[in-house]
């Protein structure tokens, strides 16, 4: 019971999040799910959540895709994803938690210190980001940075990146949601467990929307950014 009721809270949370940054629901989510539960089932019951968060956001954003932004990330993460799946599968649990660590420092570190201009990378860049979001999505949940990192270096407008990325995670999310079900990662606990978190998934994400318009979004970053140097640190001395 306490699983499920902790799960509820920490999905409400994400939820939150996800809506008003755009990204950033999975690494929240993940390193608070393995303070619970085993991150083999953290990681597809993550990824279950992020599925809803994104379709609700994507409805709201459809205006703002565009599919040829979204394709070359998309294409790229393909193989990443079965890469990922496989790592999962076989990797000790342990070091997955460390990766993690060293993802939310490096990643939180790095938006607090320094802040990327727009240098338009070569298309290219966009398969390489999707290959290595799909391989650390698949793998512990939290695939974000690479994509978030190839669009913020962009000229694209505000709207056209969250578009973007909420585009890519969609579609991402599903296919990772389909490897994770035919390797046997997704199981019926996963489900019950989702089933249950469902709707403060949905709370979460209601909120997320209706407070993102009313908020300072740069400092509310910087708070979240905090939040997630100091999950990671705990990550790596748990």
């Amino acid at each position: 019971m306490t699983v499920y009721l902790l799960s509820s809270l920490i999905f409400l949370l994400a939820g939150i999040i996800q809506c008003l940054t755009g990204f950033g629901g999975g690494l929240v989510a993940i390193p608070l799910l393995c303070l619970v539960m085993d991150v083999k089932e953290a990681v597809p019951l993550s990824i279950l959540s992020g599925l809803v968060i994104t379709t609700v956001m994507a409805w709201d954003l459809r205006h703002a895709m565009d599919r040829r932004k979204i394709l070359p990330m998309l294409i790229g993460s393909l193989p990443g994803i079965f890469a990922g799946a496989l790592l999962l599968k076989v990797a000790d649990p342990l070091l997955i938690n460390r990766l993690i660590g060293v993802l939310l420092i490096g990643i939180s570190g790095m938006n607090l210190t320094f802040k990327p201009r727009p240098i338009n990378p070569p298309a290219i860049w966009g398969y390489i980001a999707g290959f290595f979001s799909g391989t650390i999505t698949a793998s512990v949940g939290a695939g974000g940075p690479p994509v978030i990192i190839y669009t913020t270096l962009t000229d694209w407008k505000k709207d056209e990146i969250k578009g973007a990325l909420t585009g890519f995670f969609l579609l991402n999310g599903y296919a990772t949601a389909a490897v994770h079900a035919a390797t046997g990662i997704i199981t019926r606990s996963t489900w019950s467990i989702f089933g249950v978190t469902l709707a403060f998934i949905l709370i979460g994400t209601y909120l997320g929307s209706t407070i993102s318009d009313r908020i300072n979004r740069r400092t509310y970053l910087l708070v979240v950014y905090i939040l997630l140097m100091l999950l990671g640190i705990l990550m790596l001395v748990r």
